[in-house]
């Protein structure tokens, strides 16, 4: 492999392309089934809220509506076999169902953890377990997955979010090594901060906040150049980059400042 070469295979052409898009109601989701839409891809949404799917759909030309929750078992396999048989393949399936809840750590209840956890780790393992067999069956196909900065490091008001998206990092490190080689494409998506319904709940200087819109054009642009980890926006996520390099004794009073908490 060259050095500088793509770590996936770009996708440039998204006429025809089979896309299931899980957590697709809100935010990023609805921003990018738009992009995606008007690229030409057909398009499943995935999410719990079948009134705000439905909402959606009227915005995405040919879109497929397939309400579920990835804490449910079975959901994810029963929409799978669904789209199977309609379809008879899928190209590529972004796993966007998450959620948010800012958390100090004197507020963490088992509750506050396990809801945190069974949708932002445990329904995006449960998507690649429903998917991946069938996609190395066929030889082909990719998984894109929606972490976050937060999984960079440590910060306050995260104490459930970030550990569930540092390890959607290192999930997603370890899909590639297995996957690639046997022809599989990997995406790892690192959002900084984006103007959500999710984001709402912050009460602190959200610091280079975009919206979802913007979002979505980053991450089309990432699947063009096929990288593996698209992260933006840039100003801010190599910031966050850098502080990991540094001491630990420099990086918790540098966040502390940055955050003011």
């Amino acid at each position: 492999m060259a050095l500088f070469a793509p770590l996936n295979p770009p996708i440039t052409d998204w006429r025809g392309q089979r896309v299931w898009l899980v957590g697709a109601s809100t935010g990023i989701g609805a921003a990018l089934a738009r992009k995606l839409a008007a690229g030409g891809a057909r398009v499943a949404l995935s999410a719990r809220g079948l009134d705000r799917l439905d909402a959606l759909a009227a915005q995405c030309e040919g879109a497929v509506v397939a309400a579920m929750d990835v804490t449910r078992p079975g959901e994810l396999e029963r929409v799978r076999d669904r789209l199977l048989a309609q379809w008879g393949g899928l190209d590529l399936v972004i796993l966007n169902a998450g959620t948010y809840q800012p958390l100090r750590a004197w507020e963490l209840t088992p509750e506050r953890i396990r809801k945190t956890l069974n949708i932002n780790l445990l329904g995006v393992m449960d998507g690649v377990a429903a998917v991946v067999p069938g996609m190395l069956e066929r030889g082909r196909g990719a998984i894109a997955i929606v972490a976050s900065v937060a999984g960079y490091g440590g910060l306050p008001n995260a104490a459930t979010y970030g550990p569930s998206k540092a390890a959607l990092i290192n999930f997603s490190e370890t899909l590639y090594m297995d996957l690639a080689p046997r022809g599989l494409g990997v995406h790892l998506i690192c959002p900084g901060f984006v103007a959500t319904p999710l984001t709402a709940q912050n009460d602190f200087h959200m610091p280079a906040l975009i919206t979802a819109e913007q979002a979505a054009d980053e991450i089309m642009a990432g699947f063009a150049r096929g990288e593996f980890e698209t992260h933006f926006p840039k100003r801010f996520t190599r910031f966050l980059k850098l502080l990991q390099c540094l001491p630990r004794r420099l990086y918790f009073p540098l966040i502390r400042r940055a955050t003011g908490l």
